[in-house]
């Protein structure tokens, strides 16, 4: 059985999220992060920069989101083409984005429009409209994909989490018609609805208006 390390944040979230897709047996274990539990020592044995989301697969473990879930494709021949395929690269090109952009872009409008506001009128402004520029990236994509490649991958499961945070971004997804669509679509599968309620059942996914 695989332990999945995690908490209730949109990293948490892709990797539960992929475990119920992939319907792989697995433990949460939470890690409370607003106690300050990730500086655990025990789990900093797994995860040494104190970041959730890790997991333990027998002796094996493995931090860092994007990992963990191309170890997990790759585990269950799930949500990851062929490597000598295009739609691969398509796939790794768009969980690259994720990692590279969209979260760590959205997780600063986290702390300046949601958890700080008020505190850098600058910050703000800055994060907002970076923001609505990666949406309006993954809008021009998802006009002519269902998914963000050819089929439901990883790359759906790192990027939705983040997206469903959009009130925190003061974002409407009325104006992304794309994103909305594949988001309430994503919002529907009973694996993400079970995903998104790990390690424990918060809230319900927000919808939007």
């Amino acid at each position: 059985m695989i332990e999945l390390f995690t908490w209730s944040t949109p990293n948490g979230r892709k990797i539960s999220i992929a475990l119920e897709e992939m319907g792989l047996e697995y433990k949460s274990i939470p890690i409370d992060i607003t106690k300050g539990e990730q500086h655990d020592a025990n789990f900093l044995k797994i995860s040494p920069g104190n970041k959730i989301p890790a997991i333990r697969d027998g002796d094996f473990t493995l931090f860092e989101s994007g990992a963990i879930l191309m170890y997990l494709a790759r585990k269950s021949g799930q949500f990851l083409p062929k490597e000598t395929s295009g739609e691969y690269w398509r796939t790794m090109e768009w969980l690259m984005w994720q990692t590279g952009g969209f979260g760590p872009i959205l997780g600063q409008a986290h702390h300046f429009l949601f958890y700080n506001s008020g505190k850098s009128e600058y910050s703000e402004k800055r994060y907002h409209d970076e923001s609505q520029k990666y949406y309006r990236v993954l809008d021009k994509q998802l006009a002519n994909s269902e998914f963000l490649a050819t089929e439901l991958s990883i790359a759906d499961f790192a990027i939705w989490p983040w997206a469903s945070r959009f009130d925190y971004h003061q974002v409407s997804l009325n104006d992304y018609p794309n994103v909305k669509r594949w988001y309430l679509q994503l919002a529907q599968r009973p694996a993400f609805i079970r995903g998104y309620s790990q390690p424990i059942d918060v809230n319900p996914i927000p919808m939007p208006t």
